[in-house]
């Protein structure tokens, strides 16, 4: 893409109103809008990471034996009174639609997707089943100061998986805690990521939250020195050691949650008499596990742990582009053409900077939008029919040459 050809523009001001570092830094460089609080408009370079985002967690999802599909976000109040849940979810945005007919959007779909596979799945031989989907939900949160980490609309990854047996769902919520770190090390954020112990409420005695260690995280938790797992902080006091190794060194630390994953057990199948057929004809309860990950609170993550005083720096698995080439002066333009046109050829995502603005707002806006490597075509670096190559992570600079490049 030509930059100038892209609508927006990166401000050198602070949003105001905007406490979240992801927030100021997405807003300035031109990558999400804001619409008012838990609430952002998506511009083009924001929606290429976003994607990309999507795109790994799909993968990860369909490696589990996940199949894709897109449930509604407008539900009808019956299912939640089924569940009792219409007045339970104190974050649950409701409507009055025509026909005196009351309707929820959808802050998670339980109360969608059980129904939804009780159509299909009665049988032993149909069992066990996992459906995902990747849309929208909305949350009317109390306080949404926390840019792209705490939203009213956001973007969620939600998995459901329908099992016969305690084994076989033992067995997948094992398998999934794995393809969530393969998520989070792809997306950058694997050194970072921890799985936490958290309260299970009604369903078991524990779910567990991954959660990504930073100073600007939200969250505190405890990381066992011998093995790195955690505890989130409403169960630490009644459990005093590592529940995974029994580890008794366990060090406070920031974080931010990054996706959680629950036994849900018969709770949503006895609430829609949902039951298998088994091998002797007799009905027996299907068994729940449910699994989310919000893609942007990855991107908010990423922001919030790999940026500098300059900008953001992006891992190359998610950045908008892989390359942001920048022309100086007209000669560096004619031959930087002549670079962008063969990269595109190629296959290699480029942002050219072609823009007629001075040699210093390019750099300062190549630092903000943090694209990973940076060349820059000059009359100068084409003196010896070279460029300038520089990686985002690093003040080394390269002269390498054209015919190499």
């Amino acid at each position: 893409m030509r930059q100038s050809q892209l609508f927006t523009k990166t401000s050198k001001e602070n949003p105001s109103g905007e406490v979240s570092l992801n927030a100021q830094l997405l807003i300035k460089a031109g990558f999400v809008d804001k619409e008012m609080a838990g609430v952002y408009s998506y511009l083009p370079l924001g929606l290429r990471v976003l994607d990309k985002i999507k795109n790994i967690v799909r993968d990860e999802m369909d490696k589990l034996g996940g199949q894709e599909i897109l449930m509604p976000a407008l539900h009808p109040k019956d299912n939640y009174e089924k569940t009792g849940r219409w007045n339970e979810i104190d974050v649950l945005f409701k409507l009055d639609g025509a026909g005196g007919k009351e309707y929820a959007l959808g802050a998670t779909h339980e109360e969608i997707v059980t129904p939804l596979v009780k159509k299909f799945a009665n049988s032993y031989k149909d069992l066990p089943v996992f459906v995902y989907q990747i849309q929208d939900k909305f949350r009317n949160e109390p306080r949404a100061k926390s840019g792209l980490l705490r939203g009213r609309e956001f973007s969620m990854k939600d998995l459901y998986s329908f099992h016969k047996t305690k084994e076989g769902l033992d067995e997948f919520y094992e398998k999934s805690k794995q393809a969530y770190f393969n998520v989070y090390k792809r997306c950058g954020l694997g050194d970072l990521t921890h799985i936490v112990f958290a309260s299970g409420g009604i369903f078991s005695k524990y779910s567990h939250e991954f959660q990504t260690v930073t100073e600007y995280g939200e969250d505190i938790i405890y990381v066992c020195e011998k093995c790195g797992v955690g505890i989130n902080k409403e169960i630490i006091d009644e459990q005093k050691v590592c529940p995974e190794c029994g580890g008794e060194k366990l060090n406070e630390k920031k974080a931010i949650e990054v996706g959680n994953i629950f036994k849900l057990k018969t709770k949503f199948t006895d609430a829609f008499d949902y039951k298998f057929t088994d091998e002797k004809g007799q009905k027996q309860p299907v068994l729940m596990g449910c699994y989310g990950i919000g893609p942007s609170r990855v991107l908010g993550t990423v922001v919030e742990v790999s940026h500098d005083e300059k900008g953001m720096i992006w891992p190359e698995s998610i950045a908008p582009f892989q390359v942001h080439l920048i022309s100086l002066g007209d000669d560096g333009k004619v031959e930087a053409e002549k670079i962008y046109n063969e990269m595109i050829e190629k296959g290699i995502e480029v942002l050219w900077d072609d823009r007629d603005v001075q040699a210093g707002v390019k750099f300062a806006d190549s630092d903000l939008i943090g694209i990973p490597k940076r060349i820059v075509v000059s009359k100068k670096t084409l003196e010896n029919k070279s460029v300038e190559v520089k990686m985002r992570n690093s003040d080394d600079v390269e002269m390498i040459e054209i015919d190499k490049l």
